[in-house]
Order: C-alpha cells, then sequence, then structure tokens
C-alpha cells in the first residue's frame, strides 16, 4: 500500500521537470533574442587600415632605398632616394637664369635713371634753349635792322664823300686863277677826307653789324638742335622704359621655373607621411624609380577600423558613437574596444532581384524565388585601442555592438 502512494505521488511530480525545461528554454531563446537586437553582433568582419602607394614624383636611379618589406617607420624617416645630381643642376640653372633677369632688370634700372636725368637736364636745357631762340630771334631782328641802318649810313657816306670829293676837284684848278683861295681849297680837301673817312666807319659798322647777325642766326640754330636733342632723349628714356616692363614680366616665370626645380629637387629624397607599416616592397637599390609607378605601400598604423556587415534589419540598433567589442580569430583572447564611427548608406544592387539597369526600360528578372536574404551593409568601426604589432589588414573579426543603452563616446 505504501508502495502505491510512492508511486502514485512520483507520477505525479513527473510533468514538472518538462515544463521547467521548456520554461527555461523559452527565457533563454528570449534573452538570446532580446540580445541580438540590442546588442547585434556578427563574425562577417574584418580589419582594415587606411594605406597609400608610394611612388616617386621624380625619376631616376634608386641610390638608396632606407626601409625593407614589412618594416615599421615613423613619421619623417627616410624612406627611399632618388638620384639627386641631374635635379640640382637644374635649379642652380633656374637660379643662374633668375639671378641673370635681375641684373638686367637693376641695369635697365640705372639706365633709365640716366635718361631721366638726362632728361631732367634735356628739359631745363630746351627751356633754355626756346629762351635762347627767342633771344636770338630778337637778336636776329636788331641785327638785321643794325645791318640796314649801317647800309643807309655807308651809302649816305659813300654820296658825301663823292660830293666832296667832287667839290675838291672843281675848287683846285681854281686856285692858280685865285678864284678860291687856300684855304678854302684845304676845307674842301679836309672835307673830302673826313667824308672818306666816314664811309669807312659806316662800312666798317656795317660789317660788325653782318657779323651780329650771322652770329645770332648760328645761335639760333644751336638753341634748335638742342631743343631736338632734348626731344630725343625723352623719346630714349620712355624707350628704355618700355624695354624694361617685359623684363620685369618674365619675373614671374622665372621664379616659377625656381620653384618647380626647387619642388623637383626636394622630391629626391622621400620621406614617411606617418607611422606606417611598409608592405609590398617591389625594388631594390639601382633600379630606376619612374613617376607615378608604385614601390611599395604605406599602411597607416595611427587609426584602425574594424568594417562589419550587418543586416539591414540589426541597423535600427546601430548608432555612430556605439561601444563596441571585437575580436580577432588570429588573437580570440585580446579584446578591442572601439566605437562606432559611421553606417553605410548604399551597397551594390542586386541583378538578381532588380535585374539589370541599361538604357531604355530596366530589365527585371522573372524568378520563382519568394525567399529574400536580408542585406548586409557595412559598419565602419574605430579601434580605439588599437596596437599596431597586433593588427593587420584583412583579418577576419567578431563585433558585438553594446545596445542603444551603451553610453556613447564623443
Amino acid at each position: 500500500m505504501a508502495e502505491e502512494t510512492h508511486t502514485h505521488q512520483s507520477s505525479r511530480k513527473l510533468p514538472v521537470v518538462p515544463a521547467v525545461v521548456v520554461l527555461a528554454t523559452v527565457v533563454t531563446g528570449t534573452m538570446a533574442i532580446h540580445a541580438v537586437d540590442t546588442q547585434p553582433r556578427t563574425d562577417d568582419a574584418e580589419v582594415l587600415a587606411n594605406f597609400i602607394g608610394m611612388a616617386p614624383l621624380v625619376e631616376g636611379p634608386m641610390v638608396k632605398l632606407a626601409v625593407h618589406d614589412n618594416e615599421y617607420v615613423k613619421q619623417g624617416d627616410l624612406l627611399f632616394v632618388i638620384d639627386e645630381a641631374p635635379y640640382l643642376y637644374a635649379l642652380q640653372n633656374a637660379k643662374a637664369q633668375q639671378a641673370a633677369l635681375e641684373g638686367q632688370i637693376a641695369n635697365e634700372r640705372r639706365h633709365i635713371q640716366s635718361q631721366t636725368s638726362a632728361a631732367l637736364a634735356s628739359e631745363a636745357a630746351t627751356l633754355s634753349a626756346r629762351a635762347n631762340v627767342a633771344e636770338s630771334a630778337a637778336t636776329i631782328n636788331q641785327s638785321r635792322a643794325d645791318v640796314n641802318h649801317s647800309e643807309a649810313l655807308v651809302k649816305q657816306a659813300t654820296a658825301e664823300s663823292e660830293y666832296a670829293s667832287n667839290n675838291l676837284h672843281r675848287l683846285e684848278p681854281l686856285l692858280p686863277k685865285q678864284f678860291v683861295t687856300v684855304d678854302q681849297v684845304d676845307q674842301a680837301r679836309a672835307a673830302a677826307r673826313a667824308r672818306e673817312e666816314a664811309v669807312r666807319q659806316a662800312d666798317a659798322q656795317l660789317k660788325l653789324s653782318q657779323a651780329r647777325l650771322a652770329s645770332a642766326l648760328a645761335q639760333q640754330t644751336q638753341a634748335e638742335a638742342s631743343l631736338q636733342q632734348s626731344h630725343a632723349e625723352a623719346a630714349q628714356s620712355q624707350h628704355a622704359i618700355d624695354i624694361l616692363d617685359p623684363l620685369i614680366a618674365q619675373r614671374e616665370s622665372r621664379a616659377s621655373a625656381v620653384r618647380n626645380a626647387q619642388y623637383n629637387y626636394d622630391h629626391c629624397r622621400v620621406y614617411a607621411p606617418f607611422d606606417a607599416r611598409v608592405t609590398n616592397l617591389t625594388i631594390s637599390e639601382g633600379a630606376y624609380a619612374h613617376v607615378g609607378q608604385q614601390l611599395f605601400t604605406l599602411i597607416d598604423t595611427r587609426t584602425w577600423w574594424v568594417i562589419a556587415n550587418f543586416r539591414e534589419t540589426q541597423l535600427k540598433d546601430i548608432r555612430p558613437g556605439m561601444r563596441v567589442d571585437a575580436w580577432l580569430m588570429s588573437k580570440p583572447d585580446t579584446l578591442f574596444k572601439g566605437v562606432v564611427d559611421s553606417t553605410s548608406y548604399g551597397v551594390a544592387l542586386d541583378a538578381n532581384i532588380i535585374g539589370m539597369i541599361t538604357p531604355g526600360l530596366p530589365d527585371a528578372q522573372r524568378t520563382l524565388n519568394w525567399v529574400h536574404l536580408a542585406s548586409r551593409y557595412p559598419v565602419r568601426i574605430r579601434i580605439t585601442n588599437p596596437v599596431a604589432d597586433l593588427l593587420r589588414v584583412g583579418e577576419n573579426a567578431v563585433v558585438v555592438v553594446r545596445g542603444p543603452k551603451a553610453p556613447l563616446l564623443r
């Protein structure tokens, strides 16, 4: 009887265990779904860093390669050196041509200053020459008047001399006949001599007036020549200024040539633009480096990201600034902290769904596949505690976004 009672009680307790298991399963599933919704995670993620291809900006033999493949370099470290000799010669030549141009400009300016001084002097001389021309003109007029007056005096003196001489010749034959006195003849002779002297003086005065007229004409000619010379010097000064302007216009061209030569010379030595890891080195010393030909790659080790692909249904729970935990497949025991930088707003369209987008009308595909997979969008996560030696571009990662209630990192 006691055994039956015990069996009956045991059978009444048996259904409790499956109920607990079901309840636990439901609770666990609910918690898992809640965790997935509030803390999205994915293992479709890779490590990424910015990288640049290092290519020379000038070409020539590589005389020094200062790095090795996969070497870590600091910002400012020398990477490689292109043969500097031809670029140094080009720089020296450009500077020499610039100096020669400046010398030409300086010489031309001194010439202009000289011409300007000469022009000023010529201008003063012009004023003086014009005054001399005017004075000479007045002197010429006066001299011509004097010549005319002297000519009249000569004519008058000649006429009076002829009259006195004729009078003497008339009186001399009358003296023996005593029709005239000796005194009268002497007076007539003296008068004739005086008139002859007056003719000589008048003639001398005429020659002096003529000489003064000739001198005045010569002075006028000289003054006019000085005036023309001053005009010529002023025109020459303006011509020198016209020559200087094109030389000054060449300054920027020569300076640009110097800057270009300096730019090429400076880029014969190439330095690391940031802390980086050298990789994919494909050249050695002695090789000829060409402009734009990539020699190796620099991985920027200052900032690291994890690019994680999340389903489109999860993006509503991911916002910039959320904390993220990340683990690398190669280092599962190392926790990397991160923060969401941004979420993508576009991926390549699936041709199986929308067809081909071509000119004209879209080519929509006919399909009976009613199962649509959620698209995945890249989420950029910046690692806040990067260790350059522990991270490699392309490593697989697992990330967990710590939900909408996680504190935002600014």
